[in-house]
């Protein structure tokens, strides 16, 4: 694709990235425990390099490899788990990400998975790691100039009966929002992107189960996304008055994603309601689709829940648009 040909030439600003979050951004790592969410299914990585399934929930790469890519530090980024990462590996970055957690440890903890706080041990283990690797000085300069990205909260809200029984319950996420962000700061992370929620209401499982004939988005779930975003949005800045050394940037995923289903011919997609990865035209929860669509090229989803990877090419493009002068212009603590 010729939007992405040239990378960004910021290699040497960015060491690493490290990713925090769910499905969206999980490069494998519940590959690698018991759990019933696991991305693994033949159907996905039908885009991939081989053709194979990794434990991405898409047809090829997600933003967490898109981002290093685009960046110039890597082609994919590994997941954590991995128990074949070489030091080269973790050193330029890796995904502690993990499909159907969120901010809430109790969303998701039937399937299991890995929550936030969870994710964050795995980065303290991880710190540990590199500083046997490449000793304890280049290790924080690693740390403390990395890029950090943080994309959950989506599973909280459709996933997590507290949701809907609840009237505080996105006040309950905020809570544990804060907490990561701060307790990610206290480990040395000073250049943090925090995504908003997706507009939840228009993914095609939602839209072809509660969307009624039209299958139109649902504004009840919209509606209680934009008000966590809209807090989200004002914690973050809030936060990043309360730490000058560090830069955290609200990451609107929430319009962009609104913008791609409102102009589709712009972006050159036909089909919005259903994913690619469908069957008898409805969208299951893991995309168990016996065979996914010849035309995806065609289609903004993949499956349900999850964009293609075409899609998230066009997403990451403007998040990096819009986003990424402020993190190389950002200040760094003494």
């Amino acid at each position: 694709m010729a939007d992405h040909e040239q990378p960004y030439n910021v290699n040497g600003i960015f060491p690493a990235v490290f990713v925090f979050g769910d499905s969206l951004v999980d490069t494998g790592n519940n590959n690698w425990f018991p759990t019933l969410a696991k991305g693994n299914m033949p159907q996905h990585g039908k885009n991939f390099e081989g053709g194979k399934a990794t434990g991405r929930f898409c047809d090829g790469k997600i933003p967490s490899d898109i981002l290093v890519e685009e960046l110039g530090i890597k082609e994919l980024l590994p997941p954590y788990l991995d128990p074949t990462l070489e030091a080269k590996d973790l050193i330029t970055g890796v995904s502690f990400a993990s499909a159907a957690s969120g901010y809430d440890p109790q969303t998701g903890v039937f399937l299991p998975v890995l929550p936030l706080q969870k994710q964050l041990e795995l980065f303290k283990e991880y710190i540990g790691k590199i500083k046997g690797i490449v000793g304890e000085t280049r290790a924080l300069e690693i740390v403390k100039e990395s890029l950090y990205v943080v994309a959950t909260g989506n599973n909280d809200i459709q996933l997590n009966p507290s949701s809907s029984l609840n009237p505080s319950y996105i006040d309950i996420m905020l809570n544990f929002a804060s907490t990561f962000l701060q307790d990610l700061n206290k480990l040395g992370a000073r250049k943090i992107g925090v995504a908003g929620v997706l507009a939840m209401g228009c993914l095609p499982v939602i839209r072809n189960t509660l969307g009624g004939i039209e299958r139109n988005c649902v504004d009840s779930i919209n509606e209680k996304v934009y008000m966590f975003n809209n807090k989200l949005s004002t914690e973050i800045n809030s936060l990043s008055n309360k730490f000058p050394d560090a830069k955290m940037v609200y990451i609107d995923v929430y319009n962009i994603m609104l913008d791609l289903l409102n102009n589709p011919t712009k972006y050159g997609y036909k089909i919005t309601k259903n994913g690619c990865c469908a069957f008898l035209g409805r969208v299951d929860l893991l995309a168990n689709c016996p065979i996914p669509c010849s035309n995806d090229y065609d289609y903004l989803f993949w499956d349900g829940y999850h964009f293609t990877e075409r899609n998230y090419r066009i997403v990451v493009k403007q998040i990096l648009q819009q986003h990424l002068q402020t993190f190389i212009s950002s200040p760094n603590s003494p």
